[in-house]
């Protein structure tokens, strides 16, 4: 992962992305490296006009998800508006 500063008029894009310094770290994933990965989020980018996922421990207030089960079950209980499984998606309706 490399560090960089955001651009201010970006920053509201992708709050949840940007440190509060005004950084971020961002990671790329290479078509060749991971397809699916790749598919994923340039089909995140064509439905919200942001070109990127936000990759972080996956849990609330519980240990890391590591189950299906348990990211479901985590799905409910927040305000999450997605869950992409493989290639299983859930997403909230609203």
């Amino acid at each position: 992962a490399q560090v960089f500063v955001v651009k201010e008029g970006q920053r509201s894009r992708i709050p949840a992305v940007v440190h509060v310094d005004g950084t971020a770290r961002l990671q790329t994933v290479r078509p060749d490296e991971d397809a699916l990965y790749h598919r994923l989020i340039e089909a995140f980018e064509k439905e919200t006009g942001v070109p990127m996922v936000l990759n972080t421990s996956f849990n609330e207030n519980e240990p890391v998800v590591c189950r299906p089960e348990e990211a479901l079950d985590c799905f409910l209980r927040t305000k999450m508006d997605w869950l992409q499984m493989g290639r299983t998606s859930i997403r909230r309706r609203g």
